[in-house]
């Protein structure tokens, strides 16, 4: 059986621009996806942004994801993801950058290595999925216009989609007032 080749052109490109970088690269069904490591992935996005080459330009998506437990090792518990769209080429692309707490993440303590440059000044649309991100997994944007939450209340002790986030909560369901129809 033979090795599967990734033949997306994007890649060779950004292999050439940056030597000295050490990438990862893989497909499935069709989407290829590059893992760059967190300190050049800002350089690597306004890269593929600006080379006209490559074009990308639309950000499609900008993602969090916690593997914590995962079946499959990974390079780092929490990854961005940024789904990028070259309308000129009619290519896809996700970058990938991968990262390793350096403390306990099990309440709101702001964590140094959690944190990337913001990708706003790329793509203006990456400024509410930032946010999110930044609101549900504790991942800061450094550069970012108004990193707040933004599905949470301000106070909200933790960061619900951190896999290490008890189900029910800690509490807050059980101290919410109930309002119905009657209590007006």
């Amino acid at each position: 059986m033979s090795t599967p080749t990734l033949d997306h052109p994007t890649l060779d490109l950004v292999k050439k621009a940056f030597p000295d970088v050490r990438f990862l690269a893989s497909s499935f069904r069709d989407m290829t996806m590059l893992v760059a490591p967190p300190e050049h992935v800002h350089k690597v996005l306004r890269f593929l942004r600006d080379d006209p080459a490559c074009d990308y330009n639309f950000l499609v998506d900008l993602f969090g994801l916690d593997y914590l437990e995962y079946p499959i090792e990974q390079p780092g518990r929490f990854a961005v993801g940024y789904q990028l769209l070259s309308h000129q080429f009619e290519r896809r692309l996700v970058v990938k950058a991968y990262l390793n707490p350096s403390i306990d993440t099990s309440g709101i303590e702001v964590d140094p290595a959690l944190e990337l440059q913001s990708a706003c000044d790329l793509w203006a649309g990456a400024e509410w999925p930032e946010r999110e991100v930044y609101d549900m997994f504790g991942i800061r944007f450094k550069g970012h216009p108004d990193l707040r939450r933004i599905l949470m209340w301000k106070d909200y002790p933790a960061h619900p989609l951190r896999k290490d986030y008890p189900l029910r909560g800690r509490g807050e369901r059980e101290h919410f007032v109930v309002v119905d129809r009657d209590s007006r």
